[in-house]
């Protein structure tokens, strides 16, 4: 799925307009990487939480010449989802289809 695609799956499932939902999709990623940028986390709940986390230093090879190099440590962002997400996606069906089936039964 590309950000078009969510634009789009914004726009119809709210009812809001492209345009706006292109604002609210852009404000969403930007608020994300603010944050992670300033080193806070960022819990959604019922979907995961993003965070940044420090690599540490390492020793690696060079796999043309097979001499040693060291890797600086770094900061990555990383994505953990949760348990309600690991649920949906295992399932392989959408939240919504769910609650309509237990709604039915």
């Amino acid at each position: 799925m590309t950000k078009a695609d969510l634009v789009e799956e914004v726009s119809t499932g709210t009812g809001v307009s492209k345009h706006h939902a292109a604002l609210i999709v852009d404000g969403m990623i930007e608020a994300v990487c603010r944050a992670l940028t300033e080193g806070k986390h960022i819990e959604i709940r019922g979907f995961g939480t993003f965070k940044v986390r420090e690599r540490r230093a390492r020793r690696a090879r060079n796999p043309r010449s097979g001499a040693e190099v060291m890797v600086p440590a770094k900061i990555v962002p990383v994505f953990k989802p949760s348990k309600e997400l690991k649920t949906q996606v295992l399932e392989g069906t959408p939240a919504e289809a769910r609650a309509v089936e237990t709604v039915a039964s």
